[in-house]
């Protein structure tokens, strides 16, 4: 089996570091799926405007050099015990899929600044800036949404951190849409440093959020956005 991407997706992430690690943890986190010649056919999404959400089927494409791994070490146990790599959602897997439940804001039916038609426009996205998209399907709540469903070692919430914003970026995160300033903000409440890395309080972290380059550290149990500047 041959599979190709029927779209790539643009995204307010330009990098790895600080993607969130599950769709809908950064709500405002916004993405267009910009459909590849072949399947840029309105007739194709006919009917998609009716539903709310979206599953994506797309392509790890940043890792898809480095092979798979029968074992993975999972954030959510701190990025120090193995799991099997079926019983994860690590990017080093056999075939390098992913799978991404997200928000489907609109559709545009006509072209909109140079992006030919149909684009999906689409939130709380967990996806960097340039991810493949093989396939769309719509979700279906009846039976999709199990709320008594475990979920073992993920079963507790994601935890987030107060975020602050130190005076001298004050003035640069004001200028910027407020849409961009959730995505930031709602990004570095999900603590983006590596589970298994020392918590080394202090050291100034960076990160291409909504096109900026976002410089930020974490001191006693705050992450404290330091500047915004250019990408």
């Amino acid at each position: 089996m041959e599979i190709e991407p029927i779209g790539f997706l643009r995204t307010c992430f330009g990098e790895k570091f600080a993607v969130p690690r599950q769709p809908g943890l950064c709500p405002s986190a916004w993405g267009t799926l910009e459909f590849s010649p072949g399947y840029r056919s309105l007739e194709a999404v006919r009917g998609l405007e009716g539903f709310s959400h979206v599953w994506l089927i797309f392509g790890f494409h940043k890792t898809a050099g480095d092979g798979w791994h029968p074992t993975v070490r999972p954030p959510r146990l701190g990025g120090n015990e193995r799991v099997g790599v079926f019983a994860s959602r690590s990017t080093f897997r056999p075939n390098g899929l992913g799978l991404s439940l997200v928000k489907l804001d609109r559709i545009a039916w006509e072209t909109e600044n140079g992006m030919e038609p149909p684009v999906l426009h689409v939130s709380g996205v967990d996806l960097v800036d340039g991810t493949p998209v093989y396939d769309v399907k719509p979700y279906l709540a009846y039976a999709e949404s199990l709320p008594d469903a475990e979920c073992g070692y993920a079963g507790q919430p994601v935890k987030r951190m107060p975020v602050s914003i130190d005076e001298t970026a004050r003035d640069d995160f004001g200028k910027l849409p407020i849409r961009d300033q959730r995505v930031i903000m709602e990004a570095l409440s999900l603590d983006p440093r590596p589970a298994a890395s020392p918590k080394d309080d202090g050291r100034i972290y960076g990160a291409l959020l909504c096109g900026k380059n976002v410089m930020f550290r974490f001191a006693d149990g705050v992450c404290s956005l330091t500047g915004v500047g250019p990408a």
